[in-house]
């Protein structure tokens, strides 16, 4: 049913998926903006359904070391969503909050003992981007979705995802991947955002997008 779905899609059901990333992409660059307090800007590059099992390729490899945000969603369509970001990238990220250039030496030496004030900041700009997105979607859709407290990992992507599976118990086989590129002006950051809806809510989330299920 799934594969029929996504073969079936025409490109103006893509569109509005770009569309719900786009807008959440502008939500999260204004809730970043008074978070770093300096003017930030988002672009969403691509939009794509994927396989559970692609989502390691997308981030580099099962055993590429990662930085995740992760976060139950709950309501009407329950699911399972992803901030995943390279530890590079989160350096980049704290640096311009926290300050971190403890954090900086530590990445490259393999260290990765963070403080409680960066997992906080982490897990606050993880919620941001989530919830950016998911407030996006639930507008579209008109169905209730809210996230949980965030939780923050870093490991081995394949791990990560394994660990989603026994935290959140068996998730449905296919995503909503939404590349995401910030700048300041100065940096640039590359994200991905996966949302992998409970197989019984995929039914409902696009049908309310327009793509009923046949």
């Amino acid at each position: 049913m799934l594969v029929y779905l996504f073969d079936h899609m025409e490109e103006f059901q893509f569109d509005v998926l770009r569309e719900v990333g786009n807008i959440g992409a502008g939500n999260a660059a204004t809730a970043l903006s008074k978070l770093l307090e300096k003017p930030v800007d988002m672009m969403v590059p691509q939009v794509k359904l994927i396989p559970f099992e692609q989502i390691p390729d997308i981030v580099g490899g099962a055993e590429e070391v990662v930085i995740a945000v992760f976060l139950r969603v709950v309501g009407d369509a329950p699911g399972n969503l992803f901030f995943l970001i390279s530890r590079e990238s989160a350096v980049q990220l704290l640096s311009k909050v926290v300050g971190s250039q403890e954090l900086m030496k530590a990445l490259e030496n393999d260290s990765l003992d963070l403080t409680e004030l960066q997992v906080s900041a982490l897990q606050e700009m993880g919620n941001i981007l989530a919830g950016s997105y998911l407030s996006s979607l639930a507008d579209f859709t008109q169905l209730s979705m809210s996230p949980t407290v965030p939780s923050l990992a870093i490991d081995m992507a394949g791990a990560i995802l394994s660990y989603g599976l026994i935290q959140f118990g068996e998730m449905g086989e296919h995503a909503v991947l939404i590349d995401t590129t910030f700048h300041d002006g100065e940096d640039q950051v590359e994200g991905h955002f996966f949302l992998i809806p409970d197989p019984e809510s995929f039914g409902k989330i696009f049908a309310a997008l327009g793509v009923p299920l046949e």
